[in-house]
């Protein structure tokens, strides 16, 4: 099922007046593809998600799917850069939670979900609590929960962000070869360049307060994806070539005053 964001603008009201968020958004997103989103803090790229995610409504424009109004929207599942397992829940509770809350009986959730859990190499910590794992294992739970539900479309937010640079280019592979085998719609955003070419099919690179689309960029990687791939002087072209759409913005950033 493909997608569209048609003319989208999102103002927060509050006491202190409205505040702009996102301004004439539109892009489209084909069934089964990876849309990575890159961009500064505050142009708008969670904001985008969660619209998406119909977890927010937009000031105006709309999202369609296959042509049809938001509340036909498929089933979505998120993943945040703070995993969000439940403390008192095993790995296994954790992951199977979204089938749960589906109504699915305890043994058919426990058997999928130690499926997944097994694919992203956690089948011996099954029953262990969040507080006993790494910061990267419990990324990988969240990953499992998400992909178990069977979602037609994943949305992540920075999911790797707070990952030291070893165990986030572990992850990134786990993801994309998870990817390769269930072919989910992904949408993910991240501040990280590099890992926006080295995943996506596309990237659209946003700037601005309130955010825009600023490019629409087709990346000419094959798949399956090879990490080495960042390597190549095409992705080093693109690479340099995003930094000149943000380095301005980005740098006015360090010196905004109160």
């Amino acid at each position: 099922m493909a997608f569209e964001c048609q003319h989208l603008h999102k103002i927060y009201r509050t006491r202190n007046g409205p505040i702009p968020a996102l301004e004439d958004v539109s892009f489209r997103v084909e069934d089964q593809e990876f849309l990575c989103i890159v961009g500064p803090s505050g142009c708008g790229k969670t904001t985008l998600l969660k619209l998406i995610a119909g977890l927010l409504e937009p000031t105006s424009g709309e999202i369609t799917f296959d042509g049809q109004p938001a509340d036909g929207r498929p089933r979505c599942a998120l993943v945040f850069q703070e995993h969000g397992l439940f403390p008192w829940m095993t790995v296994l509770d954790n992951a199977a939670f979204g089938l749960e809350m589906r109504g699915v009986d305890r043994q058919e959730r426990h058997d999928r979900a130690h499926a997944f859990i097994g694919r992203v190499g956690l089948g011996a910590f099954a029953n262990c609590y969040p507080h006993e794992l790494s910061v990267g294992m419990r990324q990988r739970v969240a990953i499992a929960r998400a992909f178990v539900c069977d979602p037609h479309m994943l949305l992540m937010d920075e999911p790797f962000g707070s990952l030291d640079a070893q165990t986030r280019l572990v992850l990134q592979e786990e993801l994309l070869r998870i990817w390769k085998e269930y072919r989910k719609q992904v949408v993910y955003v991240t501040h990280d360049i590099e890992e926006a070419i080295l995943l996506g099919d596309r990237v659209l690179v946003m700037t601005g307060r309130p955010g825009g689309i600023r490019e629409d960029i087709k990346i000419p990687l094959a798949r399956p994806r090879d990490l080495r791939a960042g390597e190549q002087h095409d992705v080093a072209e693109i690479k340099w070539h995003i930094w000149e759409i943000l380095k301005d913005e980005v740098r006015k950033s360090l010196y905004v005053t109160a």
